[in-house]
């Protein structure tokens, strides 16, 4: 816990000031967190009031139903949804695929500590059919390669980016993106469909699409190690609700159904 809170602290420090003078860069022409993401989805609890409105990166779209389906929903970038706190959305829990937007709202006295709830692997995909023959990822930084990664505000994209400066390969890998996306599930989206010879997503991600993408492990240099955080939001609307709906994400159930699908512990 201390290794935990001493990181987490960490992570504070590094965005206390542009968490203060900005909103982390999100999309300015989102009003909505929907509207942010062309893949953010709503599941809708049938009670009124008994439920928390859970804000979530887009990468656990399948798995937090698995945990509560009752509970209601919206999926998305990270920086987006965080940006939608910021400007009063209706949100009682924050759980993002990274510790910096939690970090951020933290920072503002937003959200309570936020805790580290799981953990992913930053993965390098390619078409099931790998028209452009990408074995590593070296290969992406070949010339005519179409590369697609999530924006620089979405916890993927930031994590990508971090591996190409860890491989020393930034300008040439970013020299053949062709696309950058609002959240994971568009990159795979982009991938599968073949509008991209390749992408950067979580391995979670990837073993959804099985069948549509293979998978190419990053070097442990590139240091693809993900975290992922939850928060309850303090001007959310049920305190009680998205108290128990965090407890519920750390329990033991909660925890061996992040780990069956395909989530690391914490």
């Amino acid at each position: 816990m201390e290794k935990r809170w001493a990181r987490f602290i960490a992570v504070v420090a590094a965005v206390i000031a542009p968490a203060i003078t900005a909103g982390c860069g999100s999309s300015s022409s989102s009003s909505t967190a929907t509207q942010s993401s062309g893949t953010t989805s709503r599941t809708s609890a049938p009670t009124s009031g008994s439920q928390p409105t859970i804000f979530a990166a887009a990468s656990l779209t399948k798995v937090f139903p698995q945990i509560d389906p009752s509970a209601k929903y919206t999926f998305g970038g990270s920086g987006a949804l965080q940006t939608e706190i910021e400007q009063g959305a209706p949100a009682d829990v924050f759980a993002a695929a990274s510790p910096k937007q939690p970090a951020a709202l933290y920072a503002k006295g937003m959200v309570d500590e936020p805790v580290e709830f799981a953990t992913n692997t930053l993965v390098l995909i390619v078409p099931k059919s790998n028209p452009a023959h990408i074995t590593s990822v070296n290969d992406i930084t070949n010339p005519g390669v179409k590369l697609v990664i999530c924006d620089a505000t979405v916890p993927c994209g930031d994590y990508a980016r971090t591996a190409f400066k860890n491989l020393g390969i930034t300008t040439a890998a970013m020299k053949n993106v062709v696309s950058q996306t609002t959240d994971v599930t568009q990159t795979v989206a982009d991938v599968a469909l073949g509008q991209a010879d390749a992408g950067f997503v979580y391995i979670t991600d990837a073993d959804a699409a099985q069948g549509k993408v293979q998978v190419v492990r990053l070097p442990p240099q590139a240091k693809p190690e993900a975290a992922d955080y939850i928060a309850v939001v303090k001007s959310g609307n049920d305190q009680a609700a998205a108290q128990a709906f965090v407890k519920q994400v750390l329990s033991a159930q909660g925890q061996a159904t992040l780990q069956a699908a395909g989530f690391g512990k914490p």
